[in-house]
């Protein structure tokens, strides 16, 4: 058994239930398991995919990227979604750090591709929506592909998903996850959500994110549901779909809450066919969750990284809700403590780090080693979290990782930004910190040491960072100082430089 036999058997029982719904068209259940099994072929037999290799995506959100993946899963390939929201040069760096023998990208994303021909020329591209220079359009590959089954050469411990997250070294890592890890993080959303086959999920959250995902898009595939997925995010598409669409369950980001509750449609829209929102990414500021409890929906607390798949701690549909920033209890098919750095378990109310252990556990770091040691230890993930717990055992987070900035439900790892901007001959020294932000929960700001005699100025520096990395990443501001705050040891304290700008951010807002 692999995880597509939940998509064969749903095909079995309910062949014309709607499957995906997507720009006004529908993909029944049968239609989504022949596709599957199409697609499987095509990419053995034309492309040459066998067991353990890996092949990347570049998209926005569609039903072909569910049918990859489910591929993947009946090959035993290896699915590494790309975000399409890096720069360049970090696409090419994932590309290059799996070794990819297949792309599947869309024509919006083509500018990779000369990179990729001088750097990586033995990747085979695939054009979802384009013919790609060299390479093959998708439809005319699915031809190639026999429409009837083929033999799975997978089962359920076979690693189904590469995903990167930003390093605190500051080079991403791929979490590699297996396919039982994404069956049991199902059951434990169908658990949270009390997810059944006559739910409708509304996915607006991008799909290289295991939280738009895994939270609800593949559970609800598993149990027979029906998901609509939109290209990304609008406020207008989204309200939209609440009003016609009729869904019951969705997963939301602050800056989606903040962005759709500031529409001047968000009072009349029609939301009484949702059962529940979730909602993640972050610590979620209590002020947004009160804008979706006025309108009468419940909201559901999730807490977990792309390293847990990422379920692993959460509060229940129907369960205790009245707790007040709580993140809730460990998943029904998990384990969760709050652990010592020597990972001893702590008592009720002691602060410490989050230690979560298998099944939905990743299985690696790719090709790292050492991240991997680190990040798995006696058989816990030790996520870097800090929490506590009350004395019922429910969860209550007091820190991100160490360092992370996470902006508009991105992550951006200060290490990584600082080693662009120390790539520049004329900065000495840099440190990366986060500043509130009222839209994007906070935003990169960078204070800068330059090298004694030059006058580089803040925009040529902020135009270096952005050739190098996705646009989010990049500093909001550059404060030019003569010395940053350090310790007896030599190391910069960031703890020390998010004080002194948060006194001087004081008498104005973060633009």
């Amino acid at each position: 058994m692999d995880l597509c036999t939940l998509i064969e058997r749903n095909a079995a029982f309910a062949p014309n239930k709607p499957a995906i719904r997507f720009e006004g068209d529908s993909l029944s259940y049968a239609d989504f398991d022949r596709r599957i099994k199409q697609t499987a072929q095509a990419l053995m037999t034309a492309l040459g995919v066998h067991k353990g290799d890996r092949v990347a995506v570049l998209s926005l959100n569609r039903p072909d990227y569910l049918v990859l993946l489910y591929s993947c899963a009946r090959i035993g390939a290896i699915l590494v979604p790309v975000n399409w929201r890096l720069a360049l040069a970090e696409q090419s760096f994932i590309l290059s750090d799996v070794s990819a023998k297949v792309l599947v990208l869309e024509r919006a994303f083509g500018g990779l591709l000369p990179m990729i021909a001088e750097t990586l020329p033995k990747i085979a591209t695939v054009g979802l929506d384009f013919a790609p220079p060299g390479g093959r359009m998708w439809e005319s590959l699915l031809d190639e592909g026999s429409r009837d089954s083929c033999d799975s050469p997978s089962d359920l411990t076979d690693p189904l998903l590469i995903v990167y997250t930003s390093g605190t070294t500051g080079r991403p890592k791929g979490a590699v996850l297996s396919q039982q890890a994404l069956l049991w993080n199902g059951v434990m959303s169908q658990h949270m959500h009390a997810l059944t086959s006559d739910d409708h999920v509304l996915t607006v959250l991008p799909l290289f994110h295991v939280g738009g995902l895994n939270i609800q898009t593949t559970p609800a595939l598993h149990v027979g549901a029906t998901v609509s997925i939109h290209p990304r995010f609008t406020p207008d598409a989204a309200l939209d779909a609440f009003n016609h669409g009729r869904p019951t369950l969705t997963v939301l980001v602050p800056a989606i809450i903040q962005a759709m509750t500031d529409s001047v449609r968000w009072p009349t829209a029609d939301l009484s066919s949702l059962r529940a929102v979730s909602v993640g990414s972050t610590i979620v500021p209590q002020h947004l969750i009160a804008r979706l409890i006025r309108r009468g929906i419940p909201v559901l607390q999730v807490y977990g990284s792309t390293e847990t798949s990422p379920i692993a701690i959460y509060t229940r549909l129907g369960g205790e809700l009245s707790r007040e920033g709580s993140t809730g209890l460990p998943g029904l098919c998990c384990e969760a403590i709050v652990m010592d750095d020597s990972g001893n378990e702590l008592p009720a109310g002691t602060p410490g780090e989050i230690g979560v252990r298998r099944p939905n556990v990743l299985q690696e770091y790719w090709g790292n080693q050492q991240a991997t040691r680190e990040a798995l230890r006696a058989g816990w993930y030790r996520t870097g979290d800090i929490a506590s717990r009350d004395t019922d055992g429910y969860f209550w987070i007091k820190d991100r990782k160490k360092r992370l900035i996470i902006s508009g439900g991105e992550n951006i790892y200060p290490a990584e930004v600082e080693r662009v901007l120390l790539d520049h001959p004329d900065v000495a020294e840099c440190a990366v910190i986060g500043r509130p932000h009222p839209q994007w929960d906070e935003v990169p700001i960078a204070y800068v040491v330059m090298q004694a005699g030059t006058r580089t100025d803040a925009k040529t520096l902020v135009a270096h960072v952005q050739s190098h990395l996705a646009r989010f990443k990049v500093p909001r501001e550059i404060i030019f100082t003569k010395e940053l705050p350090r310790t007896a040891l030599g190391k910069i304290q960031h703890s020390v430089l998010s004080e002194l700008d948060s006194r001087s951010s004081e008498d104005g807002d973060a633009d």
